[in-house]
C-alpha cells in the first residue's frame, strides 16, 4: 500500500461532548445552558438505560446531555479542548481502534467563559471517534454489509500519530 492513497487518510468522524449529572432537574438545566455555551450546539438529553439501585436511577430518566460535532466545528472545539489541557493526553485515552477520550475538569477552563456563580461548576467529557475516508459505511449499511478489512482499520498508534501531527498535542506515557 502506498502513503499517498487519500482513501487511507485518517479523519475526525465526530467529536462528543457529555455532561452527566445522574439526575433530572435544575441541574441537569444548567448542564444543557453550559454545553451550549462551550460548543455553541443545542444539547440533547441522555437517559438512563439500565437500573441502579444505590443512585435511585432507572431506565427511561434523565441523567445527562450531550452533544455531537462533525466537520470544521469539531476541530475547532478539538483545538480549545486542547489548549484547556495544555495540549497533552494520557496514553491510556486510546482505546484499540485509535479512538480516544478525555475529561475537561471546569468550564471555565475555556477560553472566553467566565464562571457564574449561580451554575457552579460542571466537567464534561469529550470522545473523538476517528474515520478513514473509506468509511465504516461498509459495516453499516443495510444492502450488501461486509467487514472491514484489517488494514483499513485504524490503529492505536495510528491515532496517536494523528493527534499529535494534526493538533500538536503530547501522547504522554
Amino acid at each position: 500500500m502506498s502513503d499517498d492513497n487519500k482513501m487511507r487518510e485518517i479523519q475526525i468522524g465526530k467529536v462528543t461532548v457529555n455532561i452527566g449529572v445522574g439526575e433530572a432537574g435544575d441541574r441537569l438545566l444548567k448542564a444543557k445552558k453550559i454545553l451550549e455555551q462551550v460548543t455553541k450546539q443545542k444539547p440533547i438529553i441522555t437517559r438512563a438505560k439500565a437500573n441502579n439501585r444505590e443512585l435511585n436511577i432507572r431506565p427511561g430518566m434523565e441523567i445527562g446531555c450531550k452533544v455531537t460535532l462533525r466537520g470544521e466545528i469539531a476541530e475547532d472545539f478539538l483545538k480549545r479542548a486542547f489548549w484547556t489541557r495544555e495540549n497533552r493526553i494520557a496514553e491510556y485515552s486510546f482505546d484499540l481502534e485509535g479512538n480516544f477520550s478525555f475529561g475537561v475538569a471546569d468550564y471555565t477552563d475555556f477560553e472566553g467563559i467566565r464562571y457564574d456563580p449561580e451554575i457552579g461548576i460542571f466537567g464534561m467529557d469529550v470522545t473523538v471517534t476517528l474515520k478513514r475516508r473509506g468509511g465504516k459505511r461498509v459495516a453499516t449499511r443495510r444492502l450488501l454489509k461486509s467487514r472491514i478489512p484489517k488494514y483499513h482499520r485504524i490503529s492505536q498508534d495510528e491515532g496517536r500519530e494523528f493527534v499529535s501531527s494534526k493538533f500538536g498535542v503530547e501522547v504522554v506515557g
